[in-house]
């Protein structure tokens, strides 16, 4: 049976609870869900920020997010996959994105969440725009981001 994967970019917040209650309710062979939820931080690089603004290309962002669904199916012994991205306008403490995976044992639904999380934050087709005090600005990519993910291509 192919693992159920499930796919949504939305502006409505998320239930996390309920996710995953959705992805592992009555399902016996899972032994460990794993979850990642990112929140929109108040503070970036010391200084405030008022919001978030994240766009996407729709169509696209869900086919690249799915691409890499796949990779990670084909990588980890894994019963389900979710992951929900947010966009739009975004305040201090609102969550952005949400991430779980299920399998039978920890250690794939671990690597799995995190292979991921990585990619969201280095490759996936999302902008953002931050607003501070001193006005606003297109958030540019970051080395770490890419270093992260760049470090699955050698496993």
């Amino acid at each position: 049976m192919a693992a159920p994967v499930t796919i949504r970019i939305q502006d409505a917040d998320f239930d996390i609870a309920a996710e995953i209650d959705a992805l592992s309710h009555g399902r016996s062979e899972i032994g460990a869900v794993v979850s990642f939820t990112g929140l929109c931080r108040g503070r970036d690089d010391g200084r405030d920020v008022a919001a978030l603004t994240l766009e996407h290309y729709p169509g696209m962002a869900e086919a690249e997010i799915r691409r890499h669904v796949d990779t990670a199916l084909a990588r980890w012994p894994l019963s389900a996959v979710t992951v929900i991205h947010r966009v739009g306008r975004l305040v201090p403490g609102d969550r952005i994105v949400l991430v779980v995976t299920a399998s039978a044992h920890r250690q794939a639904a671990f690597a799995a969440a995190e292979f991921l999380m990585d990619y969201l934050k280095a490759h996936a087709p999302f902008w953002k725009r931050e607003e501070r005090a001193d006005g606003s600005a297109w958030v540019e990519a970051q080395q770490h981001d890419d270093a992260a993910a760049a470090r699955w291509e050698k496993q």
